[in-house]
């Protein structure tokens, strides 16, 4: 075979897409995404130590429309992975490895991970 017939990315035509790479990647996602959501607590945080001005400028970030979408955002990355690590953790036990579970538990990750939102987002504006 010639070096201008052969494809430049053979792994491309030996993996093929699957939930549970989706939900890896996700996963990854996520913990940036809390990473993130740490850095604007840590700024949150020392505007409430700062005083009333920087607080309140802070605040109103937050109860913005951004700032609010930005939380739930946060919110649901911090459930979805709290519960794709409970869902590694079973399969360092061993158990869940098959490709029909880690395709089941990822959906109930997701699943649960939304649920788990919603829940808290209704209880923190009721």
């Amino acid at each position: 075979m010639s070096s201008e017939n052969r494809p430049l990315s053979p792994h491309l035509q030996i993996y093929r897409w699957q939930w549970t790479m989706a939900y890896s990647i996700l996963h990854r996602a996520t913990g940036v995404a809390l990473a993130v959501g740490a850095l604007f607590l840590a700024c949150w945080l020392i505007a409430l130590a700062g005083g009333a001005d920087d607080f309140n400028a802070v605040q109103a970030f937050s109860t913005s429309i951004i700032g609010r979408v930005l939380l739930l955002g946060w919110t649901w990355s911090l459930f979805y992975h709290l519960l794709n690590g409970i869902r590694h953790l079973v399969w360092d036990s061993g158990r869940w490895l098959d490709l029909k579970c880690a395709e089941l538990s990822g959906h109930a990750a997701v699943a649960g991970s939304v649920i788990l939102t919603l829940i808290a987002w209704a209880i923190a504006y009721m």
